[in-house]
């Protein structure tokens, strides 16, 4: 899930990271225009084929400007 949603935030233009929670969600943080911003929510809560996705939280956590690309977190 990871690596498709660098996929998807990187097509789109979007500025942010995502990472693997010990609980097995997936957690990431955001920045771009709402238009894209909205895509790339439609695609998380889509999923790659084999992605099993329960629920897709949201929340506003402010301009990030160190924030360069899109990168996985460890």
């Amino acid at each position: 899930m990871r690596y498709y949603l660098v996929g998807n935030a990187r097509g789109l233009g979007l500025t942010g990271w995502v990472r693997n929670r010990s609980d097995g969600s997936v957690e990431c943080l955001v920045q771009g225009d709402r238009a894209s911003i909205r895509q790339f929510l439609q695609a998380a809560r889509t999923g790659p084929p084999l992605a099993q996705v329960d629920q897709v939280k949201t929340a506003d956590a402010g301009h990030q400007p160190q924030l360069n690309g899109f990168e996985v977190r460890y």
